[in-house]
């Protein structure tokens, strides 16, 4: 629900905003879009999620495991810009960004004393460094929409990976991530052309190409074939 929320907001803000922008008014920054590079921060409210696929119930571990869902949770995202012109609709942008998120899992076995539940809240502080082109519709006054699409590196700095599960109590045991990620991103967004700066509003949706989970063994890994993330990130961008 709040994904759908988020991207009706951003469509409604859009077609408002274009339709405001064909009202005559003073252009500012005329030759903002001239410049070679410019710079700026964002900041991101994000909405963390898990891609689990299972193993098949014939594999070891797995037939005892009645149900395995993902849960999202809302972070968010601070980062600063660079932006390089390379033509008046194209421009490379380099984005890189701390993010805060956590997202879980939920596991349902099978087991003698009945239906056991259990809940692991896995947090990242993730290190974010994407590189995307963006794409750019002809200036409306102060208004102007665009789309992008590029890739990013993501190194997770709470990774636990390697970490050795001691415990035979299974609330005491977690489920550990690798520390790299590669991760493919598309988004759009709409330019607000103010006075002394550039504000923007970008919604981004980034995928996981790797498989994150640290195949330790455990009766929560085990079942598990890959797990790969995905992100929402909704921004507001200063750009000077």
């Amino acid at each position: 629900m709040l994904r759908i929320k988020i991207i009706i907001l951003a469509l409604s803000l859009g077609l408002f905003t274009k339709a405001f922008g064909q009202r005559p008014t003073t252009k500012n920054l005329a030759k903002f879009d001239h410049r070679f590079m410019h710079f700026g921060f964002l900041l991101g409210i994000n909405n963390a999620y898990f891609i689990a696929d299972r193993f098949p119930p014939t594999v070891a571990g797995s037939d005892s495991l009645f149900v395995l869902d993902a849960k999202s949770a809302t972070g968010f995202n601070l980062g600063i810009i660079s932006s390089m012109h390379l033509s008046p609709a194209f421009s490379l942008r380099f984005t890189p960004n701390l993010a805060f998120s956590s997202r879980s899992l939920i596991y349902q076995f099978k087991t003698y004393e009945g239906t056991k539940e259990y809940t692991k809240v896995i947090e990242s502080t993730l290190i974010n460094f994407p590189l995307s082109i963006k794409y750019k519709s002809v200036r409306v006054n102060n208004f102007s929409a665009y789309i992008l699409a590029g890739a990013a590196y993501s190194l997770d700095l709470a990774s636990n990976a390697g970490y050795e599960n001691t415990s035979t109590d299974p609330n005491d045991i977690i489920v550990a991530l690798k520390k790299g990620d590669y991760l493919g991103e598309i988004g759009f967004g709409t330019d607000f052309y103010l006075e002394y700066f550039k504000f923007g509003l970008e919604l981004k949706m980034s995928y996981g190409l790797k498989d994150l989970l640290d195949h330790d063994e455990t009766q929560f890994s085990s079942p598990i074939d890959q797990l790969r993330s995905k992100m929402f990130l909704l921004s507001l961008t200063f750009e000077g």
